[in-house]
């Protein structure tokens, strides 16, 4: 069963209450996803610290409903990572 993708961005803002998202439905098909996530809980945190984080969130549904997540994440400040 694929997820929708304003179930990923609440899954997320549950977690990243001040988070940016931006969520884009690859191929149509409500299982390849590219998400952009910009938080100040990322500050300090190395990128695969921040991508952790963030399939944390999805509480264990990346690789069962949500098939595919290219990710992205950005500390609030503005830095890229």
């Amino acid at each position: 069963m694929a997820m929708q993708l304003k179930e990923i961005e609440v899954l997320i803002k549950e977690s990243f209450p001040d988070a940016i998202i931006e969520i884009q439905d690859l191929a149509g098909d409500g299982n390849h996803y590219s998400a952009t996530v910009i938080s100040s809980k990322f500050v300090g945190k190395t990128k695969i610290q921040q991508h952790k984080m963030v399939y944390d969130s999805l509480r264990g549904k990346m690789g069962n409903e949500l098939h595919a997540l290219a990710l992205k994440t950005k500390e609030k400040d503005g830095s890229a990572s």
